[in-house]
């Protein structure tokens, strides 16, 4: 589908993420915490707008659908 780079990519960056903000705990580092916070926001975004683009695609498919 449409989205599907995008959510891959959102799982990507969620998942580096999770592993920057625990790094930057256990090291009390609140720059690296901070940056693995930020990656996961662009991961969940990334993941919405995949979404956002599958559901686009399936209401052209029913739009097209009605109308043949």
């Amino acid at each position: 589908m449409a989205g599907e780079e995008d959510r891959a990519e959102g799982g990507w960056d969620k998942a580096k993420g999770a592993v920057k903000e625990a790094a930057g705990k256990a090291a009390d580092d609140e720059d690296l915490e901070a940056e693995g916070k930020m990656d996961k926001a662009k991961g969940d975004v990334e993941k919405a707008v995949g979404k956002t683009k599958d559901a686009a695609e399936d209401v052209k498919e029913s739009v097209e659908d009605a109308l043949s």
